[in-house]
Formats: structure tokens, sequence, C-alpha cells
């Protein structure tokens, strides 16, 4: 089967090419497991992460990607609740061990034996891949591959953002970055918190329009003054400046939830502007994301399946899935995600 392979850590330089297009042997269903034949699969940050080495995979080859749409090929021994044919989503959760304290409180998200798509195990950026069948998704009848895709990272870890704000319908809420998971949240927040008014802040005008087209109250750059304090913001980016700049417009008690895996190094630096008097005192607090579950992504696509909730998507051929991510890297290089067809 063609697969994108990430032989080693790439640091960015142009021109960028950190993945390999390869024949590789072919997976088989393990007794419990699904066999899927990818259809699409979205391009995400994380991914760009493994690739220049922020997040670390714990072996190389790896094919990475976690936004996955697809056909189930063959099952494995033991498969009741899927048949051959079958259309399915693998999210950022590929396992979890379904007995610790984590998992037995509805947060296999933190599960010490939590294993990632596309970074512990083979992704999504290749013709075959398995899954658990406990942890594939059914995907919504009438929504399309390209639609469903971006829902099952970018979408679910942008829910699983808003329920962690505390946000009361009502209370302002602002979106510092505005790429794949952002132009989600201002949808899904709008469909939550329908009276609530969404503050974004971004570097590119671009996104600053798509954000206004979407029915942002108010843009601005990240550290323009919102025109007023703000009860929670979810922060998206890559840079640790929003963090600083994100506490300082807070409401007392405000929180500021933190949607990333890996921050980059080179601006830490702005950490050192942090003061406590002034930007984190009166009770403000940082709330940070760590993945997903499996009721975030099926309540993700519940939601959608539900509303008129659309992800805008740029679709790619697997071949250019290196110029993918490169785009991933710009600011206000394509409105929305990126969607990688596999097969047709």
């Amino acid at each position: 089967m063609l697969a994108q392979i990430l032989d080693r850590v790439v640091p960015f330089a142009s021109p960028w090419k950190p993945l390999r297009l390869a024949d590789v042997p072919a997976p088989s269903a393990s007794p419990g497991e699904l066999l899927v034949r990818v259809d699409v699969c979205a391009v995400c940050r994380t991914d760009l992460d493994i690739a220049e080495g922020r997040l670390v995979p714990p072996r190389y080859p790896v094919v990475p990607g976690h936004q996955v749409i697809g056909r189930v090929a063959a099952l494995g021994d033991r498969v009741k609740q899927f048949r051959e044919g079958d259309r399915v989503g693998i999210a950022w959760i590929h396992s979890a061990c379904g007995m610790c304290q984590w998992c037995l409180s509805g947060r296999e998200n933190l599960c010490p034996q939590f294993q990632s798509t596309g970074c512990d195990v083979p992704g999504g950026y290749a013709e075959l891949m398995t899954v658990p069948a406990s942890f594939a998704h059914a995907i919504p009848r009438d929504m399309s591959d390209l639609a469903a895709a971006p829902l099952l990272c970018a979408g679910a870890i942008g829910w699983r953002s808003l329920r962690l704000t505390n946000l009361h319908d009502g209370e302002p809420l602002g979106l510092t970055g505005f790429g794949a998971s952002g132009h989600l949240v201002l949808q899904l927040a709008q469909r939550r918190f329908p009276r609530s008014p969404v503050f974004v802040f971004a570097r590119a005008e671009s996104e600053r329009a798509f954000a206004t087209s979407l029915g942002a109250t108010w843009t601005g750059d990240t550290s323009d003054p919102p025109p007023e304090p703000l009860a929670a913001i979810i922060d998206t980016t890559p840079a640790w400046k929003p963090i600083v700049s994100g506490l300082r417009v807070l409401r007392p008690g405000g929180r500021l939830v933190v949607n990333a895996i890996r921050k980059e190094l080179r601006d830490q630096s702005e950490l050192l502007s942090l003061d406590y008097g002034r930007d984190l005192w009166l009770e403000r607090e940082i709330k940070s994301v760590a993945n997903v579950t499996r009721a975030d992504v099926r309540e993700t696509l519940d939601a959608v399946a539900e509303s008129e909730i659309k992800a805008t998507v740029e679709e790619l051929p697997l071949s250019r899935a290196n110029d993918a991510l490169e785009k991933q890297r710009a600011p206000g290089g394509i409105r929305g995600s990126r969607v990688l067809r596999v097969s047709s």
C-alpha cells in the first residue's frame, strides 16, 4: 500500500519535505480490530509538531494522520458492531486501557496507556490502517467525508475546550488563533452559547475576515484590546505570547483554555513578562486541554449533524502531504482545514 512516511525529525527549512511517499506492507486486523481503507485524512497542527520534533513518537518510521474517514475493509475476530463497507471515523484517541481511574471516570484522555493515532501507532496518511473497533466512530449518513474529517480532532478538541471554559450563555468568549480548530469552535460556540458574543484574535487579516464572515462579534490582532473583558478565552495557537496577552483581558475569575499539545520554544521568553498581580491575580486561571475522549468525538459529530455547522476545507491528494504541512505553518494560508484525499 502507499503511505506517507516520517523517518526522523525534520526541522523546517525551505524547501521542506519531511515525508516520503513509499510502498509499504499493508496491515491486517487483529482480534477486536477493524482494517480500514482510508478515503480522506484531515491535516492537523499536531502532524506538524510530530514532523518538527515538538512531539516525538515512540519509534520511527511513523505514518502521521489522525482525522480519518474510511470504509471497513475487514473485521478482526470478535468484532460485532461493524460490518464490511461501513463508513467510520478514526480520531486522535486510538486506544486507552479502559480499567484505570481515568478511564472509569470518563477521562480516558488522561489514561497512562493512552495511545494516539498517527504518533504512537500508524495513522491515516496511508491507504490502509487498523483501529480497535471500540474506538472507531460511525459517521452520520448525510455528512460528507470532507466535512466529517476535520471534526475528528479540530472539531472534537474544540468541543472539549468549550466545555472546559465553564462559560455561561451570554458571557463573552475569546478565541485566539483562527485556523482549522478555531473556525469550528466559533460555530460550535454559536450553537452552544447563542447569546454569547465571540471575539477573535488573529495575526492575519485574512483570518480575521474569515472570522467575521462566520459571525464573530469583533476581530483584532493578538495584542489588540477587545471591547470588554472576557469570561473565557480558548487559545489554539502554537505560541506563548497569546497566553500572556489573553490573561490580561480576562475578567476576574476568568479562564484561559489552552487547546494545544505543544508550544513552540522560540518565544517562551514571553512568559518572563507574566506578572502575577496584573495577569493571574483575582482568580484568573489557565486550563490545559489534553487529547479527546470518544464521547467528545461522538458529541461533536451529533452537534454538527443537527445544525448548519460546516467545515471549510481545501482538498489535496496524498502525494501533496508535504505541501499541506508546509501550508499549515503559514498564518492566513487557507481558510479552515486541509484534507488529504487518499483514495477515491
